[in-house]
């Protein structure tokens, strides 16, 4: 036991993202420029200045603590109660910094999310519930592994960056192509005015 709360469990601290917590996992992907511009509708060129401008500065700017992406934690909450994690450790799982620059002559978008404090199980606690279990099963890490002890909890927290970098790029790119206010204004977020509804 830990009285005097150094093991910062649960809790954004900076010796998480300086030692890490739990599994340290880089994840990195190279998005050609055609499906940038064909599929996400945007172009690298933007997505690497919004990342700039928003991840990285604006963060800065708010005296973030491990926290230079977009949206990790939703993506990181979702997979965990999906998977019967302990939801409270989002604070510290969710500490990630994502980065964007354009390769191969500008042309292509090269992504990566580095998270080095993912605490992930594959065995005991939520992980035995039967719909927790079966999200398991279906990621192929339910249990613990025969063959190499560790494994399972590995790749599910490789997983979770993996998820975790998709929901960076798509809202990166819904915010750098103008959709997301579009969604939020078509999908009645400000169009109802709330004052008039009678209570």
């Amino acid at each position: 036991m830990d009285i005097g709360n150094l093991c910062s469990d649960k809790k954004p601290a900076a010796v998480n993202w300086i030692e890490g917590r739990g599994k340290s996992v880089v994840c990195e992907a190279i998005i050609k420029g055609d499906v940038v511009r064909k599929v996400l509708k945007t172009s690298v060129e933007s997505l690497v200045e919004l990342n700039m401008l928003k991840n990285l500065t604006g963060s800065a700017m708010a005296g973030a603590l491990g926290g230079f992406n977009a949206h990790a934690s939703n993506i990181v909450s979702a997979v965990y109660i999906a998977t019967g994690q302990d939801p409270a450790q989002n604070i510290e799982s969710s500490h990630c910094i994502t980065m964007m620059e354009a390769v191969n002559d500008g042309n292509d978008l090269h992504i990566s999310v580095t998270m080095p404090s993912i605490e992930v199980g594959t065995v005991g606690g939520g992980t035995q519930l039967a719909s927790q279990s079966a999200c398991l099963n279906l990621l192929g890490v339910k249990g613990a592994s025969q063959e190499s002890p560790g494994a399972n909890s590995r790749r599910l927290a490789t997983i979770v960056a993996g998820a975790v970098l998709a929901g960076e790029l798509s809202l990166m790119s819904a915010l750098a192509a103008g959709q997301l206010v579009k969604s939020h204004m078509k999908y009645n977020r400000s169009s109802k005015d709330v004052s008039k509804t009678s209570s």
